[in-house]
């Protein structure tokens, strides 16, 4: 299947339970499994395949969560994998507490991420390679959730920047729109407008948003 044109989207720590940002590839296409998902990456299916087949000889639950396969125990996250321009990534959502031995994990931002660890694979040898150390980290992460062990996150207080701000104290229905989502997705949409560096981008921002919230769709709507 041939993939259409892709862009980038980021989702935040309270999507992911992780003190981190992640960029994946967004899909036109929403994917019901991690089959399904292999499929919209021709370039890399043989690697995503490899790696699939390790993962499913793991005792996880397979789900398709933000557009992506996620891996879980007793309802927590443990593992998924994704695909990136250049390379395949799995990660262990408390990868932090792996022993990691082989020096195989790496932290996609430091000083921000504080759970999550990645491994990133650039062809089907280096996965083939490595399937029986795949393994044991996948079971050692598995063992470490059922044990209880996670990174408590620090949920941010919820702050509305002005540009938001201004744009519901303008209309009664907008503000009971916007207060109806859950603060999760409320957080999505602040920080949306935070983030941004220059007013101009701040402004583009928010007028794609608040059609959103008119329409009582969240950001991340699409990849549940």
């Amino acid at each position: 299947m041939k993939l259409k044109k892709f862009s980038y989207f980021v989702l935040s720590n309270s999507y992911l339970s992780t003190s981190t940002y992640l960029v994946f590839l967004e899909m036109k296409t929403k994917v019901n499994s991690a089959k399904e998902y292999i499929n919209h990456f021709p370039t890399w299916k043989k690697e995503l395949k490899a790696v699939y087949k390790i993962f499913q000889s793991a005792e996880m639950d397979e789900t398709i969560k933000w557009g992506i396969p996620v891996f879980c125990v007793e309802g927590k996250n443990v593992a998924g994998y994704a695909a990136f321009k250049n390379w395949i990534s799995i990660w262990f959502y408390q990868g932090v507490f792996l022993k990691d031995k082989k020096k195989k994990l790496i932290n996609a931002q430091e000083g921000k991420t504080k759970a999550l660890r990645q491994w990133r694979f650039e062809n089907l040898e280096s996965i083939r390679s490595e399937e029986k150390l795949i393994a044991t980290y996948l079971e050692e992460a598995i063992q470490n959730s059922k044990e209880g062990k996670e990174v408590k996150i620090e949920r941010k207080k919820l702050v509305i920047p002005p540009e938001l701000q201004t744009e519901l104290s303008k209309s009664k229905t907008l503000q009971k729109k916007f207060d109806a989502f859950s603060l999760t997705d409320r957080r999505s949409f602040a920080d949306f407008i935070t983030d941004a560096k220059r007013a101009t981008t701040k402004q583009t921002r928010l007028e794609k948003i608040i059609p959103m919230i008119k329409k009582g769709i969240g950001r991340n709507d699409k990849y549940k």
